[in-house]
């Protein structure tokens, strides 16, 4: 993940450094940052990962199968000076992955080594966004900040484990988030594509009933780990 840091502030200094070099044009929405509060949406899509640590026999690891998911969400802006706003982004993701435990953990079935994990967020992120001096029609930012979650189809409270092919994470989890952006002013309305870096700090995982258990019995913490691309409308 310092790989993502460094990537995200590699693009952002790039890409003030050359909005500073080029000659101006005309500006659309000249107007349109000095609101002190403006609406928008957004569609994009995400993928989910986990961090993953270990109480013994680190070898005996388990890997996590990727799917792209969906975002798709409002936005609420709130102007704080020039360069600096709050925003509230409130929005819904559905994303599947899966889980494929070592099989060697005394699987009696090969069928028991993968577990499918199906979720439905609703994602309440609440960011500091740092922006650039605009210019020609562009200004990228910096965007980063707190969030929470609430998965719908945790199964935090279900009494079958993974015994009965139910693998149990908690429904509400705490993230810090930092990404990068860029606002293109168009004629009629801004448009903002985005990345962003999603870093659970709390521990997801509710483990099954057996102690021993050889799907959950090794894992100590299980962290959500995320990358998100957002397009966005103002």
């Amino acid at each position: 993940m310092k790989y993502f840091f460094f990537t995200i502030l590699l693009l952002f200094f790039y890409s003030n450094s050359f909005s500073q070099t080029q000659g101006r044009k005309v500006e659309n929405l000249q107007n349109f940052d000095k609101q002190k509060i403006h609406f928008g949406y957004f569609i994009g899509f995400n993928q989910y990962n986990f961090k993953i640590d270990y109480k013994k026999n680190p070898n005996y690891t388990t890997q996590v199968e990727e799917e792209l998911g969906l975002n798709i969400g409002l936005v609420g802006d709130i102007r704080l000076g020039e360069y600096l706003n709050l925003r509230f982004e409130p929005g819904l993701q559905t994303n599947k992955s899966a889980l494929k435990f070592n099989e060697r953990s005394n699987f009696t079935q090969n069928s028991d080594t993968l577990r499918s994990i199906k979720s439905t967020f609703i994602h309440l992120p609440l960011l500091l966004k740092f922006s650039s001096k605009k210019i020609n029609n562009f200004r990228p930012y910096l965007i980063g900040g707190i969030s929470t979650s609430f998965n719908l189809s945790s199964n935090e409270n279900s009494p079958e484990d993974n015994k009965n092919n139910v693998f149990r994470l908690k429904s509400n989890t705490l993230y810090y988030e930092l990404g990068f952006g860029i606002d293109f002013y168009l004629q009629y309305f801004k448009f903002s594509p985005s990345i962003r870096g999603l870093f659970s700090v709390t521990n997801e995982l509710v483990p099954d009933n057996d102690l021993e258990s050889p799907w959950t019995g090794n894992i100590d913490k299980l962290s959500t780990r995320g990358i998100f691309i957002n397009l966005t409308f103002h």
